[in-house]
């Protein structure tokens, strides 16, 4: 039987979705909110059947969730997840990712406003 890291999503799937750089970059634009699709497209310089084919990639491996909200569909880390947790360590030390992560909490605070605590 194939050892499990979430609820659909194989470790097999998993290692293959962290094996990407760009889908690691996408993870941590979402570490601290949610964004589309085309949010997402806008930070890379690739097309975006390549952003979605990306992100089917990570939502198979059961590491982002979608949400439609009106005509939006909403992409987001799957809380709780182990894969998340350590990627989230991982990229405090990563020099590429560490930026990437202070943007996604600067997209979080002007959506919601600042919370006390944050960075």
């Amino acid at each position: 039987m194939e050892e499990t890291l979430s609820s659909n999503g194989s470790l097999q799937s998993v290692f293959e979705a962290l094996a990407s750089a760009p889908r690691r970059r996408i993870l941590a634009y979402l570490a601290h909110t949610s964004l589309t699709a085309g949010e997402i497209a806008s930070r890379f310089d690739m097309s975006k059947p390549s952003i979605s084919q990306h992100l089917g990639v990570l939502e198979n491996a059961g590491l982002i969730a979608k949400k439609r909200q009106g005509q939006f569909i909403h992409y987001s880390i799957v809380p709780n997840n182990l894969a998340n947790t350590l990627n989230g360590f991982v990229q405090e030390v990563c020099p590429v990712a560490r930026p990437i992560k202070r943007e996604s909490r600067e997209i979080a605070d002007a959506k919601t406003g600042p919370e006390e605590g944050s960075e």
